[in-house]
């Protein structure tokens, strides 16, 4: 059985894809047409290969143990592996700082780039993030909005995968899937790709967990099967109607019916319900 961990230890905002975590620093980059979104020089290579290797050796088995984490579908990946070769978007429910890091993990035979927040890459934690093949989603005009765009499009068209948080931001042990922007289908129906699914489920946590540790639910990621846009209906209602089935394959595999999730599946300014009192 599902376990909703409930908690009210977070400020969640009133918009269900606003941001509560406060980031410090700003180093001032400005992020606008003639940035590197995907930086391929030999430095960035470097430290990204480096950090891979540490993920492996280090930081993907702490993840395990700090999260509880379990991966279930990974079969889905081997099955659909020539598919999924060819570039994919995956979407993910964004419920823990480290849960991009679970992801990696589940995902582990493939390196996928991950759309982060700008002022996440300004911020003090932006090194690290860029080391972990992070593209920023610029702030600074249609230009620099066009141009990251480019660059992602080549990206996912010569094979790779972008990793994507469609709710918009991270709330940490939120159960309810929150209202969906369509940037993933967007890019799914330019470069004709499929979107993976994927979400984490909660289970609760042991008594030493819980009262020594002060763990709020241990985590399992689910990984599903591919979800193609639908050629047959007319293109201008393409990107809803594959955001709308994305949404309600992430609701099956976190165990929620999606007709009893309580948002919508489509953001619309959409604001937070404190379903449980």
């Amino acid at each position: 059985m599902n376990y909703d961990p409930m908690t009210k230890k977070y400020p969640f905002p009133d918009d269900t894809s606003a941001h509560y975590l406060v980031v410090k620093k700003n180093d001032g980059t400005v992020f606008d047409s003639a940035y590197p979104y995907i930086d391929r020089s030999r430095k960035m290579i470097a430290k990204q290969s480096f950090t891979r290797f540490l993920l492996h050796i280090f930081a993907f088995h702490i993840a395990r143990i700090r999260l509880g984490l379990r991966v279930e579908g990974r079969e889905n990946l081997e099955k659909h592996r020539e598919v999924i070769e060819k570039g994919v978007i995956s979407c993910c429910n964004h419920v823990h700082l480290w849960d991009f890091i679970a992801v990696m993990y589940g995902v582990r035979n493939y390196k996928p780039y991950v759309l982060t927040w700008p002022v996440n890459v300004r911020g003090e934690n932006g090194k690290l993030m860029r080391a972990v093949r992070s593209i920023l989603i610029p702030d600074t005009g249609v230009s620099a909005v066009n141009a990251m765009n480019k660059t992602v499009k080549e990206m996912i068209d010569s094979g790779g995968w972008l990793h994507i948080y469609p709710e918009g931001s991270m709330w940490e042990y939120y159960m309810p899937i929150r209202p969906f922007r369509d940037g993933a289908a967007y890019f799914a129906r330019a470069c004709g790709k499929p979107v993976l699914p994927m979400a984490f489920s909660y289970r609760k946590p042991g008594w030493i967990r819980r009262n020594v540790f002060g763990q709020i639910a241990l985590f399992t990621l689910h990984i599903g099967e591919p979800v193609y846009a639908d050629e047959t209906l007319p293109r201008c209602e393409q990107k809803n109607d594959l955001t709308r089935r994305v949404h309600e394959a992430i609701c099956r595999l976190a165990g929620i019916d999606p007709e009893k999730n309580v948002y919508p599946p489509v953001y619309d300014h959409s604001k937070r319900i404190d379903y449980y009192g």
